[in-house]
């Protein structure tokens, strides 16, 4: 499935500016929106597991919307089209992301956690590897015509589905049984810690802008249109190589540091692409950003999954990804804003001062940051 996405998300902001003249505010808002529609529906999807006590069937529902909407883009001649199938995708997204990692979370013991998560990501960049290679390969076989690639994706969204429908088992454990019943009031009353890595996330997310304003940088670094999806692979590349190892490192030595660092790959991310004015360039940004995703994103799912009862995973997974959300729909708006009325260096400097307020956050918090 994550093949199926990056074949469409590494040429969708082109099509947008180029084909359908879509301004690049417009354009960030669009991905703000589908974020914020996908982190509001994980938190629906994640009360509706702990009261169900099943997670395979929220993650069928959720990998077949995504599919679905694999059959719109290819068909899609207007922004409204396009909008409704990025909704249907996140939608689909946000059913399915909550229980899926509700299961990491059940069958991973504490002390490899971290490790559990850092694999999932990696092998989340699998996907993000290969998507925007195969979209490579097309664009250049099929002349640039990006449309014709977009209806390529169904093709690996259907496999998808075939695997999670046959070969995926949802795991049993005698826990299930002891958990006390499950109660809404209860959910809504998430602990401390859980509250206090939902804000830590909400910080970093909002100096993190949607992935779409790198790859429209890179037609300013040099790229053409057909090989803009390298970036995709590069960045994919240092992500995928860093997640597992850093999250079993930090099974070790404890998150919080490791947070830190990942927010000074994302101060240097910014600073490296505000000045990018070579291929070259704009190459080492895309590096230290996967290396920021690597060093961060298996961590925060980890550090939910310490700080929450087992039988509330869902519901603050759920509440996790709803506040960043929100985030990065605000975060994504303002830097398609700035792009447009300030110029493309605008919102990657904005960037780098917001992740180094961060750092200094997470620095003065300390020991007290859950670890």
């Amino acid at each position: 499935m994550d093949i199926s996405s990056e074949l469409i998300q590494t040429l969708l902001p082109l099509y947008l500016a180029a084909e359908l003249g879509v301004s690049v505010l417009a354009i960030g808002f669009i991905e703000g929106l589908s974020v914020a529609i996908a982190t509001a529906t994980r938190l629906f999807s994640g009360l509706l597991a702990d009261w169900s006590r099943r997670n395979k069937p929220l993650a069928i529902a959720g990998y077949g919307l995504g599919a679905l909407s694999r059959l719109i883009f290819p068909l899609a001649t207007s922004v409204d089209q396009i909008v409704l199938a990025k909704a249907m995708d996140r939608i689909g997204k946000g059913i399915r992301s909550t229980p899926r990692d509700a299961i990491i979370a059940a069958v991973s013991p504490p002390e490899i956690r971290g490790e559990s998560f850092g694999l999932r990501k990696s092998l989340d960049t699998v996907g993000g590897f290969l998507g925007p290679l195969i979209a490579i390969l097309a664009m250049t076989l099929m002349a640039g015509d990006i449309v014709s690639v977009f209806g390529i994706a169904t093709i690996p969204a259907a496999l998808a589905m075939a695997v999670l429908i046959f070969a995926v088992h949802e795991p049993k454990t005698g826990a299930a049984a002891k958990r006390p019943a499950f109660r809404l009031s209860r959910s809504f009353r998430l602990n401390r810690a859980v509250w206090g890595v939902i804000g830590i996330a909400s910080v970093l997310m909002l100096a993190r802008f949607s992935e779409a304003f790198v790859l429209l940088k890179a037609l300013e670094a040099g790229f053409s249109p057909s090989w803009v999806p390298l970036s995709m692979v590069v960045m994919h590349a240092a992500y995928g190589l860093t997640a597992w190892p850093v999250g079993r490192r930090s099974d070790r030595i404890g998150r919080t540091g490791l947070l830190i660092w990942s927010l000074m790959f994302l101060m240097a991310a910014h600073l490296t692409l505000a000045f990018a004015g070579s291929v070259s360039v704009y190459i080492v940004g895309t590096v230290l950003w996967g290396l920021h995703m690597g060093f961060s994103q298996g961590l925060l799912g980890a550090m939910v999954a310490d700080a929450t009862p087992d039988d509330l995973k869902g519901s603050a997974f759920g509440a996790f990804n709803l506040a960043t959300g929100v985030v990065v729909l605000a975060g994504n708006t303002a830097a398609g804003w700035l792009w447009q009325s300030q110029g493309s260096q605008a919102p990657f400097l904005v960037g780098a001062g917001l992740s180094a307020a961060a750092i200094a956050l997470l620095a003065a918090r300390g020991r007290s940051v859950p670890s």
